[in-house]
């Protein structure tokens, strides 16, 4: 079933979108037959280059890269999937090594086999999980190279860090010397660019806080939502990795846009949908260099890559919360950032955030991995009988309906 679902994905998307030129194909409608073949689809020459999109400062050593980065989880991600993204100015690609089943990566690889000058020209970034501790790096980053075909990364994370996967020690790590020597070791190397992590956890803001202590992370990729609490712990802790100079990248900052109003007048007023506002309010925060979508069509590429050459200020108090408001009026599966969720997961084993994402992947993504991912959480982390999940939905600043989700993930996956 998964292999049917991403084939026809791919094709649906690229028997349409690579039968005209670029400049055309945006205008068209996707939608075909999902019977083609990839044997039946057209080659074509690679699209046009177009100017690149408007891009912000990367940390502190004068990097710029896109504002829109491309994800690499997608069933529509190929080769020529990136030519798409190319033509639109995108100049910033997220990989990892696990990516679709590990095929994301080669992909990349494929694409810039293709063409090599481009390499220079854009910003690539793999992850890898050394459980073991940050010192496991050292050997992984061959394998992330030979798998993108590539001679350097200009970054390489450790992949979703937090607790639960790397120990309760991880909370250390950025600041920690052990991976301030792996840092420098890669960076001498000229193997990597930049190194950091990317961080979903509930103890986040802990790990932003233990980065700019530690002073010698580049990048972080975190999971932001632009509601945040003014003045509260992650605004501080988002306040004092930007100071220390590390760059910062949101990540699922499109995952409760799905079942809202794809338009408001107010916002239409604007020449934005609701998706195009949430990016904005995204930019908003000058802390935030880049957004890293996992952009599932063209339709949506050409929408993300409008948005970003439309930004010109930030979005007014009263337009973020329209947007706030209209987003909890939305039928959401993941908190993307609140105190109440925050203290929660300090103090419980109960591994509600993650739970949370595996059912977005599994509903939003098809991701039918989701479920090796959620029978891989030990027991403890999947035992509801000593939570509250009511008082955690009702604490949450944004009303997350833990016990449906919960509910919904035992149904899926159990």
């Amino acid at each position: 079933m998964k292999t049917n679902q991403t084939d026809s994905s791919r094709r649906n998307f690229l028997k349409t979108a690579l039968t005209v030129p670029a400049g055309l194909a945006l205008a068209q409608n996707f939608s075909v037959s999902a019977a083609a073949t990839d044997a039946a689809l057209p080659t074509t020459a690679a699209p046009a280059p177009a100017k690149e999109l408007p891009m912000r400062s990367l940390g502190k050593d004068g990097t710029k890269v896109t504002m829109v980065c491309l994800g690499g989880m997608m069933a529509a991600l190929t080769p020529e999937y990136l030519d798409i993204a190319w033509s639109m100015g995108i100049r910033y690609f997220d990989t990892a090594d696990c990516y679709k089943g590990g095929q994301s990566e080669p992909i990349i690889g494929k694409w810039l086999a293709k063409y090599p000058e481009r390499r220079k020209e854009i910003f690539l970034v793999s992850k890898d999980h050394p459980r073991k501790g940050p010192e496991q790096l050292l050997e992984m980053v061959d394998k992330r190279l030979a798998a993108c075909g590539t001679k350097y990364l200009d970054a390489l994370y450790i992949h979703g860090l937090g607790p639960r996967e790397y120990g309760e020690g991880s909370l250390e790590w950025p600041k920690s010397d052990a991976f301030k020597k792996v840092a420098e070791q890669l960076k001498s190397s000229g193997k990597v660019k930049k190194v950091g992590f990317s961080c979903h956890d509930g103890r986040l803001s802990d790990y932003l806080n233990a980065a700019a202590e530690g002073g010698f992370i580049d990048i972080i990729m975190l999971a932001f939502n632009p509601f945040y609490e003014k003045g509260g712990a992650f605004d501080k802790a988002l306040d004092a990795a930007h100071k220390a100079g590390i760059g910062l990248v949101a990540m699922k900052t499109m995952r409760d846009v799905k079942d809202v109003p794809k338009r408001l007048p107010e916002f239409e007023k604007m020449g934005l949908n609701v998706h195009q506002a949430k990016l904005h309010a995204c930019w908003s925060d000058p802390r935030i260099s880049a957004v890293c979508n996992m952009i599932d069509n063209v339709d949506q590429m050409q929408a993300s890559t409008d948005a970003a050459r439309s930004f010109k200020e930030p979005l007014k108090t009263a337009h973020l919360e329209l947007l706030r408001q209209t987003m909890m009026a939305g039928r959401r599966t993941m908190c993307t950032g609140c105190p109440a969720c925050a203290e929660f997961s300090a103090r419980t084993d109960f591994a509600f955030h993650d739970i949370s994402r595996f059912v977005t992947y599994y509903e939003q993504d098809g991701h039918l991995g989701a479920r090796e991912l959620y029978q891989a959480l030990p027991e403890i982390c999947r035992n509801t009988s000593q939570v509250d999940l009511v008082a955690m939905r009702d604490a949450c600043h944004f009303k997350t309906d833990y016990p449906e989700i919960i509910r919904r993930a035992e149904r899926y996956f159990a």
